[in-house]
């Protein structure tokens, strides 16, 4: 849109309009008030017949995102269901086609938003029980967060000035908040399908980027503000704070919380059974 507010583009972006659908899915399988969750349903309905004809990758996975969320409030609905079935099949046959021991990937590049597409899959294959697509997503996301990783052991996702691509150098710089925050978000996923440990270290691992423990040593995030650099060059943060950089920080934290919870709700019940254990082993 200039700034005359004229829209410039023939059509819209698939990736774009994915993650309007998540976000729309996101207030449907959340929202505590009917007008709320009753809007959101129109619009997510509104939005999701042209999903099918997406090509993108990324648009497929935002989808998915989005679908899942959806159908926290109305698991059941044939239609949503079927669409998740067709576009998580397409997202699974991609990392079929790519995938091999030292590339875990659906594409020839690695390229932006990562954790994403293996997320997709995770979350997508755990609701529907297909434990294929499940192992698939991780197993993605391990290689994801291998590569991701400095010999210091920071977080350092795929720059955006030239990303990874297949047999040749991966670029260092810039990096992306929002490779970050995707990472957060999978590796929550990751620990609530399994339970293992290390996803909850890899989700720490890539929140830390946000506050220094990066390979230039800076903080993107700025308490004084409340927003969060656009980037991290190669020798200093990009110092504008835009609302994509602020807004993944954020998702991070919040998310960083619900693990924090989780992990509390679980080490109470654990307690709680032992002592019952206990209780009955003394009587």
């Amino acid at each position: 849109m200039t700034y005359e507010r004229r829209w410039t583009a023939q059509c819209g972006s698939e990736d774009s309009h994915g993650r309007a659908l998540w976000a729309l899915g996101a207030v449907v399988g959340h929202a505590r008030t009917p007008g709320r969750q009753s809007l959101g349903d129109q619009l997510f309905h509104a939005a999701l017949p042209v999903v099918s004809s997406f090509q993108s990758p990324r648009g497929w996975a935002f989808s998915l995102l989005g679908i899942n969320e959806y159908l926290r409030a109305f698991e059941g609905d044939s239609g949503v269901e079927a669409l998740r079935l067709e576009l998580s099949g397409r997202l699974m046959s991609l990392f079929e086609q790519h995938d091999c021991s030292d590339w875990r990937w659906c594409e020839d590049v690695v390229a932006y938003d990562n954790a994403r597409l293996p997320q997709a899959l995770i979350v997508s294959g755990s609701r529907m029980g297909n434990a294929e697509m499940t192992a698939t997503g991780l197993r993605s996301l391990e290689w994801l967060a291998e590569i991701q990783r400095s010999d210091e052991g920071y977080f350092t996702p795929i720059g955006s000035n030239g990303f990874y691509p297949r047999g040749g150098e991966r670029a260092d710089f810039d990096q992306q908040p929002i490779e970050a925050c995707a990472m957060v978000s999978a590796c929550l996923d990751a620990w609530r399908v399994t339970g293992e440990e290390r996803w909850a270290h890899d989700m720490r691992r890539a929140f830390r980027w946000f506050l220094g423990e990066n390979v230039v040593h800076s903080s993107l995030y700025e308490p004084t503000t409340g927003g969060c650099c656009d980037g991290l060059h190669a020798e200093r943060p990009d110092h504008n704070q835009g609302a994509e950089s602020t807004l993944s920080f954020l998702i991070a934290l919040l998310e960083m919380g619900v693990l924090d919870g989780g992990i509390r709700l679980r080490d109470a019940d654990t307690k709680s059974a032992e002592a019952i254990v206990g209780g009955q082993a003394t009587e």
